[in-house]
């Protein structure tokens, strides 16, 4: 996160282990997102609970030394790697003197920098109006318990309904617009279901190396960086297999992550409708990570949140090169293709790769496909979730 002047801001993360998942790892991806979103991660702090303190989250105690650390590297904002309540966030900023923001609002940041189409941007705004509606309600929860009462007479709870009630239009004028680009997708899926063109959706947890894969397939110059959430638009391009295969139709949508916030799986709905309707998912997962397998649940987790669980699905084990593995296919019982072992970066296995499309697109029962022009574009389909 940078400041209003662009400067990136200082910034101290800190964890709570409660003895779920890999600790460790989540803190990574912390860092990540951190840098993702524009802040220097300064210092780490970790302390080990049970259970969440209802007043700081952390502790009395940890939160003094949170403090300290704020006040010996000069940190100007404080990222936690949870989900904050609002009371514990006001609490938080009036003992550490300085910005706290939790996991969610993190990624929300990161989705408000990244989108670039319209409806991308749209869904970002209207992801961030639905939680800061929710910390609106509960911050101001004390005042209408008043009733006015000395002091708090008028202003105070004319505000709020001011606040709530400009969030509420905006939030209604959002979806409908949102409501609107979601019909013209539909028509745009429905000219391709005419035309029996087969759908393939790149999936997988954020800085898996999906975008690289489908600049490497499709050419299509997708903006690829290492970082989370580098995509947000989703881009779909045809894929030219062959005479026999013809054209099928490529998307590469936004990266998957572990609790991503449940505002942006409402928010972004149409991005992930695009995988719901895909005949095929390439699942990209990075081959040389440490936590792959557990990237892989979480990401089954959105695709079953979502209804697209019942897609059939390739797992595509991407960066081999630096896992040291070689390129190979490998099939289940019933002999279907269940995983490609692939580097987007190299070019190795892409090959097998693309033979396996074709042979997915044979499998799935089908009228012949009108003829596609090779590298033509699909109508832009710029959709977002993340991420």
């Amino acid at each position: 996160m940078a400041d209003v002047s662009g400067n990136t801001m200082r910034a101290a993360l800190v964890g709570v282990d409660f003895g779920r998942g890999d600790f460790k790892a989540s803190l990574e991806e912390l860092a990540l997102l951190a840098r993702s979103a524009g802040a220097d991660p300064i210092t780490t702090i970790t302390a080990k609970r049970n259970s969440p303190d209802p007043a700081h989250f952390v502790g009395s105690g940890k939160a003094d030394e949170i403090a300290e650390a704020c006040l010996a590297d000069k940190i100007e904002i404080v990222i936690f790697n949870h989900a904050l309540s609002p009371a514990q966030q006001r609490n938080l900023e009036r003992r550490l003197n300085v910005r706290v923001v939790d996991r969610t609002s993190l990624i929300l940041d990161i989705f408000a920098q990244r989108a670039q189409s319209h409806e991308g941007k749209l869904q970002v705004e209207l992801a961030q109006l639905q939680h800061l509606a929710t910390r609106l309600i509960r911050g101001w929860t004390h005042l209408e318990r008043q009733k006015g009462g000395i002091g708090l007479r008028g202003p105070g709870e004319t505000q709020l309904e001011t606040d709530r009630r400009l969030i509420g239009e905006r939030v209604k004028m959002l979806r409908t617009r949102l409501a609107k680009l979601r019909k013209q997708h539909e028509t745009q899926r429905r000219s391709r279901g005419r035309n029996q063109t087969f759908s393939v959706s790149l999936v997988g947890y954020t800085n898996a190396g999906k975008s690289t894969l489908f600049n490497t397939l499709t050419k299509a110059g997708v903006y690829v960086a290492n970082q989370l959430f580098a995509t947000l638009d989703t881009t779909s391009r045809r894929l030219y297999l062959g005479e026999e295969t013809g054209s099928v139709v490529l998307s590469d949508t936004v990266g998957f992550v572990r609790e991503l916030p449940h505002q942006l799986v409402a928010a972004f709905r149409a991005t992930l409708e695009e995988t719901i309707h895909a005949d095929l998912l390439l699942h990209v997962v990075d081959g040389s990570s440490p936590v792959r397998m557990e990237q892989i649940e979480q990401v089954n987790e959105v695709l079953r949140e979502i209804g697209a669980d019942h897609i059939p699905q390739i797992l595509v084990w991407n960066k081999i090169d630096a896992a040291g593995l070689e390129p190979g296919v490998e099939r289940d019982e019933d002999d279907k293709i269940s995983r490609v072992l692939i580097s987007a970066h190299s070019g190795a296995g892409l090959d097998l790769l693309r033979d396996a499309i074709v042979e997915a697109a044979r499998a799935e029962p089908a009228e012949p496909e009108v003829a596609l022009a090779d590298a033509e574009h699909v109508p832009n389909t710029t959709y977002v979730v993340p991420h």
